[in-house]
This record gives C-alpha cells, structure tokens and sequence, in this order.
C-alpha cells in the first residue's frame, strides 16, 4: 500500500507533538498517512517502552494513518550506521511516500537532531537503485520521497513552510494527551520532568499560536527544509 506521506519520529509522541495537526487535515482530505518511531522511547523519564508502544499505536489509530510502526534502534544511542540506514530505507520503500516528515534539524534533544540527519540519508539512499533491500523476503524497488520537512519541536527555529491547523488543534492535544505516561497527570507518581507539566500542554497550543500569526490564522505547525521550495504559482502562496 502507498502512502501520501511518511511521517517519522525518532521517539514516540515526536509526531504528536509537532506535526499531527497536519497529518489530521490530510487525512481528512482523503490523503494516506503512516507512522514510523525509531525508538521505543526507553529512555523518557517516565513511562516505559511497553506502555509508550501502547500509547503510541492507540494515538497512531485515534489519527487515523494506515500504519504505525516502531522500530528499536536504541533510544538515545543509535547511530548513523548502514544498518540503521538500511531499516530506514527498507520503510520508505514500502511506503513509497511523496513526502517525509522528519525530526527537527536543530533541538534541545540531541536526539532530534541526529535523526533528521539520519532520516534525510536515508532518505537520499532510498533513491540509489543499486542499495537492495527486501521487505517479507521481496525485492524493493529504488524510492525517493520529493522533499523533506523538517517539523520544528523545542527550539525557536524560523520556519520556511507554516502550515494551517486550526481546524484540527483539539484533535492535536487529544493525541498528545494520549500519551499518558509523558505528559501531565496530576495523579502521576513518576518523577517530574521537563514536559510533565500543565504549562507544557499550554506551550504547545501557545506555539501553535505564534506559528498561525505568520500566515493570519489561528494556529499551525511549522517546517524547514534543506532545499528551494517549489511551487506552481506564486498566487497559491499565502
């Protein structure tokens, strides 16, 4: 099955967090959307990686994309290795996406950052028709998504693509609350940690407001990307 769009995360709620208020209104648009995590998030100060797959297939059927997959590249130690490439590629082709949505290009987490890097190679690399990789023991064939956006997380960055989710920002904060075992819960008794409190949930819609006042809209979600952005017509352009 093809997707329209590939969203990954290098942890679980990465996509909630940043960029699911796009997905919503593509899905809802008729566009096909699937969902891959690098990690299983073991390393999140609360939480598990048995209750963070749970919590993140639910969100990922809440969402309604076609597919959510969570891999285990080590949460906090993966590397930039062939074989991590390989796993990446061997997703992008089975998916053949037009698009990838990918980790930040510069963040808080080192983590973020590692993986846009990572996610972009792989990406490249899905394209080179001599890299064979199978998937259930068939041969791919060589797929290269148009473009890259990189969804913006913790730091300030300045976005060359905001997007208009203002129809969609209390389905965004359903899925993110449904990562329970992350975000505030005043019956918690796991150790506090930087986005275990009310005010993270209110940063969230906070910056979705200030994303919105780029464009003169209520909220949305901004991206970077590496390369010019092409486009039709500049009068499609807001």
């Amino acid at each position: 099955m093809k997707a329209d769009i590939l969203a990954i995360g290098v942890h679980p709620d990465d996509i909630e967090l940043s960029c699911s208020g796009y997905l919503l209104k593509e899905i809802k648009a008729g566009k096909t959307v699937a969902l891959l995590d690098l990690t299983l998030g073991e390393l999140g100060t609360r939480g598990n990686a048995k209750i963070r797959k749970k919590e993140a297939l639910e969100s990922g059927h809440k969402m309604g994309a076609v597919n959510r997959e969570l891999l285990d590249l080590g949460d906090g130690f993966f590397e930039n290795s062939e074989k991590a490439i390989r796993v990446i590629i061997t997703q992008i082709r089975r998916w053949q996406p037009d698009i990838l949505l990918a980790n930040a290009l510069e963040d808080r987490h080192p983590d973020h950052s590692r993986a846009a890097t990572l996610i972009s190679r792989a990406a490249y690399l899905s394209g080179l028709r001599k890299i064979e990789t199978r998937y259930k023991s068939k041969k791919q064939d060589a797929w290269r998504p148009v473009a890259v956006y990189h969804y913006i997380q913790d730091y300030a960055l300045t976005p060359d693509v905001v997007v208009d989710i203002s129809g969609f920002v209390e389905q965004k904060m359903e899925l993110i609350k449904t990562f329970r075992s992350q975000f505030y819960d005043p019956n918690s008794r796991e150790p506090e940690s930087p986005i275990s409190s009310s005010e993270f949930l209110e940063f969230q819609l906070a910056k979705a407001r200030v994303f919105g006042r780029y464009i003169q809209v209520d909220f949305a979600e901004a991206f970077n990307i590496t390369r010019p952005i092409g486009v039709s017509s500049l009068l499609v352009l807001k």
